[in-house]
């Protein structure tokens, strides 16, 4: 039999959202514990429900590894005395290491003999290890807000109302602050029994699933998809499942049965978003859709529980969907009563940073931004006029009364009413884009005004956050300017756009010096900002598997165009990661080095006095107009490619050439050939980043 160890923490109620971390940090500190206590074992499986944690150790070793090894003491000389008898020195070691006489040996060291102490340190049980372990290991699980309970010390999402501690079929107790440790479970809240023995760790999941708790998380959440499914298939249609809510849905119920109900043919007629938001997000149901992705008058919800009384469960949920419709039908039709262009004054009245303006300034301030990236784009006459009215118009949604209501359809709400309002498609479409991504893996805007009214949008909140000293600190980032800087890097690339960022933040600064009399260090924020977008621009380049050496090199370019550099690292990571890298490091190298040593770039053909140094100035004049050519093309590996014929030049001029010579011309002259080889090789990559 291979033994098994079983960990419930039984709690009141968790909140769906802190239960994945939790069981991450269950997972790790256990893990962490048992390699550290020299306890083998085969796996750990983590589960939960609304009201418990459980831990699955399987395959554990019934004690400890035993550790035999052996250990320097004293030396021979003053281990013993004249009589041959243990000297305190020799007394001492023994007894710090737990051994007698017999367990000591000598060895030579160095030319001289010493005691070595030869000990075998038995495992202990590790059902006393985990008495001695288990404690810390519940109390180590940290939320983003605890509480204490009972006048203990313990801090816990929720209290911790029992604890089920199972070595196989024996109860393993250690001290909780007084909490009740033994085998006694409690089933569903309301179908299953208040108190349930435990007899042995292989029966614990049939036992509660017989008193209405699925414990395994993936079973409940396949219950719910397969019960949810077929519900919608009998009325021909398909569940709209969202990932994030179903596993939301897994985590709130231990005894999943899914129903479906009917959404009044009235409320049909709304925008579709307009349905599904309340439902989703203040509601946890799930839409249900035809084969072309239209909303069908059903939604399907869970119940924590069984089948009976069913459809009085049904006509609950029904009436609760329809009076919140009710309010978004109310909220919609109140919206669309005006013009969305005539809720822009609106904006005037509410704060968007206390030292950063209303969000009508930041509306003003959009336009603006995203017209000059417009133009630094040259986009067409019709994309201008688009994005001046979609960024006039990109915050107007904010003050309706649909979104106050139901803020996550900022933007979407904006969609709507730009055509309710006879805005054109482009315009419509690019109000909802301005927010895109909003998320890691979200879609991205699909027109030109959108994308530009993102960039706009995002790079105004990050300018403005840097001006007055509020950006990200370590982990802190109240704004999610991390997210928007990701989000502007996103857009570019898909839109494979040539913006140089360091002209877009200057834009950016501009304008809320011009706006909003903004007093800042300019130069110092716009460095900030750079170097902030480097660190994403590095992480993001770095998780697409591009070597950590090359981002550092094509960064370390100066060069700001986002698109550019991921192009050049693409090249770069393809050419170099073949045999051509050493090549291309040992030849520039010492040249690098020199370089920085340079005036100027101002060669002189007549002070080259040298064999050698006119062969290399004469080889570098062939590729320039090559390299130069490969550079405009965006071919950077090609590019590259033609310094490998200067490798034997380049070897030859130091072999033979003294650069730092006492001429003063001739000296500055090798030098200015070096630094001229070495930022034309910098247009490139900079190869110094570079690791073999």
């Amino acid at each position: 039999m291979t033994n098994k160890y079983l960990l419930e923490i039984g709690v009141e109620e968790l909140p769906a959202r802190l239960i994945k971390s939790a069981l991450a940090q269950l997972r790790d500190n256990t893990e962490k514990m048992l390699v550290s206590e020299r306890i083998k074992y085969e796996n750990i499986e983590l589960y939960a429900t609304p009201r418990r944690l459980v831990l699955l150790i399987d395959g554990l070793n019934e004690k400890q590894d035993t550790i035999k090894e052996t250990v320097k003491g004293p030396a021979k000389r003053i281990a013993y005395d004249n009589e041959g008898n243990p000297t305190k020195a020799l007394q001492g070691f023994m007894k710090g290491q737990g051994i007698g006489l017999e367990q000591v040996s000598i060895r030579e060291h160095n030319g001289e003999e010493y005691i070595y102490g030869n000990i075998v340190r038995e495992g202990k049980d590790t059902e006393t290890v985990l008495v001695e372990n288990m404690a810390n290991i519940i109390k180590s699980i940290v939320f983003p807000k605890s509480m204490k309970w009972g006048g203990k010390n313990l801090r816990f999402a929720r209290p911790i109302r029992w604890l089920v501690s199972l070595f196989n079929d024996r109860i393993v107790k250690f001290d909780l602050e007084g909490i009740q440790i033994g085998n006694m479970t409690k089933g569903h809240r309301f179908l299953g029994s208040k108190d349930i023995e435990i007899k042995s760790v292989d029966e614990y999941f049939d036992v509660l699933k017989d008193n209405y708790c699925i414990v395994d998380q993936k079973k409940r959440k396949e219950i719910i998809k397969y019960g949810s499914e077929k519900l919608a298939k009998e009325k021909g249609g398909n569940v709209l499942f969202d990932e994030e809510l179903l596993d939301e849905v897994t985590n709130i119920v231990e005894y999943p049965t899914p129903l479906i109900g009917r959404i009044k043919e009235e409320y049909l007629g709304l925008p579709k978003d307009v349905i599904i938001t309340p439902m989703k997000e203040q509601l946890r149901f799930f839409p249900v859709v035809d084969d072309k992705n239209r909303l069908l008058p059903y939604f399907i919800t869970v119940r924590n529980g069984n089948q009976e009384y069913i459809e009085t469960v049904v006509k609950g949920n029904e009436k609760v969907l329809g009076a919140r419709l009710e309010d978004a039908k109310f909220f919609y039709y109140e919206d669309i009563e005006t013009p969305l262009e005539d809720y822009v004054e609106k904006l005037k009245y509410i704060v968007f940073q206390e030292k950063l303006g209303t969000l009508y300034d930041k509306t003003i301030r959009i336009q603006k931004l995203a017209k000059k990236i417009g133009d630094y784009l040259e986009v067409g006459d019709e994309t201008r006029k688009n994005i001046d009215r979609a960024a006039y118009l990109s915050k107007a949604d904010l003050v309706t009364k649909m979104v106050d209501e139901f803020t996550e359809l900022q933007g979407k709400m904006g969609m709507e009413y730009a055509k309710q309002s006879g805005e054109n498609e482009i315009v419509s479409i690019a109000v909802y884009e301005q927010y895109l991504p909003r998320f890691a893996g979200d879609e991205l805007p699909t027109t030109t005004a959108g994308a530009i009214l993102s960039i706009a949008d995002k790079l105004d909140t990050i300018a403005g956050s840097f001006a007055i000293g509020i950006q990200p600190t370590g982990s802190q980032d109240p704004y999610g300017l991390r997210r928007q800087a990701l989000g502007i890097i996103n857009v570019i690339l898909d839109k494979k756009l040539n913006l140089n960022l360091g002209d877009i933040i200057d834009f950016a600064l501009y304008i809320y010096v011009e706006e909003n009399g903004l007093v800042f260090d300019y130069k110092s924020v716009k460095s900030e900002i750079l170097q902030f977008f480097n660190g994403r621009i590095k992480n993001m380049f770095i998780d697409m598997e591009i070597r950590y050496d090359i981002v550092d090199g094509v960064i370390s370019t100066g060069i700001d165009d986002v698109y550019d550099l991921k192009v050049r690292a693409d090249k770069l990571n393809g050419y170099l990661n073949g045999e051509g890298l050493e090549d291309v490091l040992s030849t520039f190298n010492r040249v690098v080095n020199l370089a920085e040593k340079a005036k100027s770039n101002e060669v002189k053909r007549d002070l080259l006095v040298e064999e050698e140094e006119i062969e290399l100035y004469e080889a570098f004049n062939s590729i320039e107009e090559k390299v130069l050519g490969w550079l405009n093309k965006k071919e950077y590996d090609k590019a590259l490619e033609q310094f490998i014929a200067l490798r034997d030049p380049v070897n030859n001029f130091f072999d033979h050439v003294m650069v730092m010579v006492e001429d003063e011309d001739i000296r500055e002259n090798r030098l200015n050939l070096l630094k001229k080889i070495s930022e034309t090789m910098l247009m490139i990559c900079d190869l110094s980043k570079l690791v073999k």
